[in-house]
C-alpha cells in the first residue's frame, strides 16, 4: 500500500516539486459494493450538506439554493468519488472529509484559481484555511509557483507577521490543495459589509505602514507580488466594535444606520501569491488586477517593482474615501473603476494630470491606438459613449479627493499618494522610501491606531 504523502511546512526538500501525483488509498476511486451478504453493520454517521458549487462569492457561506439535502456520512471516512464539475472545480460536502485529517466547515471564497474552504485540523486541533486548486494544467502549475514562493516568504519572515502562513500542502484527487492560518476577512469584505464607510485616518496609517513594510519585505527578496489590491490584504483577527459615525449624525441615513463598524484589531496580512513573479522572470506580459493596474502595464513598457507600489496607492486612496453620502462615487468603486484601457488612462490624466510624452512615444503597438500624433490621449474623441466620458469627467483631483474626506493628515497624505502614484515607474517611491515619508514619521508619537 502506497502511504499519504503530505508535504509538511517546514520540510528539507520544500523546493522539490513532484512528478507524478502519487495515488493514496483514500485517493482511488469507489471499489464496487459488497454482496448484500457481506454487508456489515452502518458505521456511526453524522450529517453533511452536499455544496458543490452552488454557495456565493461572500467570505460566508450562502446556504439559500435549491439542492440542500442530507446525507450521512461516517465521522473519518473519505467523502465519495465524485467528478469536478465542468470547470474543473472539486465538487465537495459540508461535513465531510478532505483527506483523513481535515474536516470541511464551509466555503470562505471562489476565485478563477478554484475555491477555498474552512477546515478544522484534526491533528493540530484548529481552524485552517485549504485554497483548492482547479484541476486544470496552467493551474496546477501556478498552484506549485505559489507554493514556491510562500515557502521562500515563511523562511524569511520571523514570526509570520507580513504574510499569510503555509502550513503544509498535498496533492489530492488531482486537486492541489494548499493550507493556510486561519485569518479574518479581507479589507475588501470588510468596507463591504459596512456599507463601504471609509476608515478613520489613523487606521489607514497603520494599515498602510502595515502594507508596505510587507511589500518592502517581498522586494527585498526579489519578489513582485503584482495582484495587491483589498481583496489581497486580509485582517488577522474577525473582531469589530461598533463606533458612532459623526459624518452622518447630521444626515439622514436609508436604513437609520448611524454606527459603523472598525477592526478591533488593525493587524494585516498579504494574500495571493499565485501571481508573484521573481526578479529575473520575463516581466512583458499584463498583470494586475484592472482598477489596480500601473500605467506602464497598460501601455506595455514593461514593468517591476513599482508596479506594486502604484497599486498600494490606489489602495489607500480607496481605504480613505471609499463613501460618504456625498461622495461622487457609487459605493464600493475603486479609484479608476474602468473595464477599458482608454478610460484607464483618461481616468489617470483626470485625477493626476496629462502622461509623460516620454512614456507616450515609448508605448508599444497594441497602445500606440490610445494617442494623437503620438503624444496626446485620444480623448474625448477615442471615447466609446457618453457613460464614459462622465465616468472620467466626476473624478476630482487627486488633492481635492483626500481633502473631501480625510480631516487631518491631509496635506503629508496627499504628497504620499503623488509620491506612489507617479506616472513613470523610475520616479515612483519605493517601499522603503515611503515608509519614511512624514505622513508616517510625523504622527510616530501619537502610537498608531487604538481603539
Amino acid at each position: 500500500m502506497e502511504t499519504q504523502r503530505i508535504i509538511e511546512f517546514p520540510h528539507k526538500n520544500m523546493d522539490k516539486r513532484p512528478r507524478k501525483r502519487p495515488r493514496l488509498t483514500w485517493d482511488m476511486p469507489p471499489p464496487p459494493p459488497p454482496p448484500p451478504s457481506a454487508a456489515l453493520p452502518p458505521p456511526k454517521v453524522v450529517p453533511a450538506i452536499y455544496c458543490g458549487q452552488e454557495f456565493g462569492n461572500g467570505a460566508m457561506p450562502n446556504y439559500a439554493y435549491s439542492s440542500v439535502f442530507y446525507r450521512e456520512l461516517p465521522r473519518n471516512a473519505s467523502p465519495p468519488w465524485r467528478p469536478d464539475d465542468k470547470d474543473g472545480h472539486y465538487v465537495f460536502a459540508v461535513g465531510e472529509n478532505l483527506t483523513p485529517r481535515y474536516r470541511i466547515l464551509s466555503k470562505m471564497g471562489e476565485g478563477t484559481f478554484g475555491q477555498v474552504l474552512e477546515c478544522f485540523d484534526n491533528e493540530k486541533k484548529e481552524l485552517v484555511a485549504i485554497k483548492i486548486v482547479r484541476s486544470i494544467h496552467k493551474y496546477r502549475e501556478a498552484a506549485m509557483i505559489e507554493i514556491d514562493v510562500l515557502q521562500r516568504l515563511a523562511r524569511n519572515d520571523i514570526g509570520g507577521s507580513r504574510c499569510v502562513q503555509i502550513r503544509n500542502w498535498f496533492d489530492y484527487r488531482n486537486h492541489i490543495c494548499i493550507v493556510f492560518e486561519k485569518l479574518g476577512p479581507s479589507l475588501y469584505d470588510f468596507l463591504r459589509k459596512n456599507s463601504y464607510r471609509s476608515f478613520p485616518i489613523d487606521l489607514v496609517r497603520e494599515l498602510a505602514r502595515q502594507i508596505l513594510e510587507s511589500v518592502a519585505f517581498m522586494h527585498e527578496l526579489r519578489l513582485i507580488h503584482t495582484d495587491l489590491k483589498p481583496e489581497n490584504i486580509l485582517l488577522v483577527s474577525s473582531e469589530y466594535i461598533k463606533v458612532p459615525d459623526y459624518k452622518l449624525l447630521s444626515k439622514s441615513t436609508k436604513d437609520g444606520s448611524y454606527f459603523k463598524n472598525l477592526p478591533k484589531s488593525s493587524a494585516i496580512k498579504l494574500i495571493d501569491f499565485g501571481s508573484t513573479t521573481f526578479e529575473h522572470q520575463d516581466h512583458s506580459y499584463v498583470v494586475s488586477t484592472r482598477h489596480y493596474r500601473a500605467p506602464e502595464v497598460i501601455l506595455g513598457l514593461g514593468w517591476n517593482y513599482p508596479c506594486d507600489l502604484w497599486s498600494v496607492g490606489c489602495i489607500l486612496v480607496e481605504l480613505c474615501s471609499v463613501s460618504t453620502f456625498q461622495s461622487l462615487w457609487s459605493l464600493g468603486e475603486a479609484l479608476f473603476q474602468t473595464h477599458e484601457n482608454l478610460e484607464h488612462l483618461a481616468m489617470m490624466e483626470r485625477v493626476l494630470g496629462p502622461l509623460p510624452q516620454h512614456m507616450a512615444l515609448r508605448a508599444d503597438r497594441r497602445a500606440e491606438k490610445y494617442f494623437r500624433r503620438g503624444v496626446r490621449l485620444d480623448w474625448p474623441d477615442g471615447a466609446t459613449s457618453r457613460e464614459s466620458m462622465r465616468a472620467v469627467w466626476k473624478l476630482p483631483r487627486l488633492p481635492n479627493l483626500v481633502m473631501q474626506h480625510v480631516d487631518h493628515s491631509a496635506g503629508d497624505l496627499i504628497d504620499l499618494l503623488q509620491g506612489l502614484l507617479r506616472y513613470d515607474p523610475a520616479e515612483r517611491l519605493k517601499a522603503r522610501e515611503a515608509l519614511r515619508h512624514p505622513f508616517f514619521t510625523r504622527d510616530m508619537r501619537r502610537g498608531g491606531y487604538h481603539m
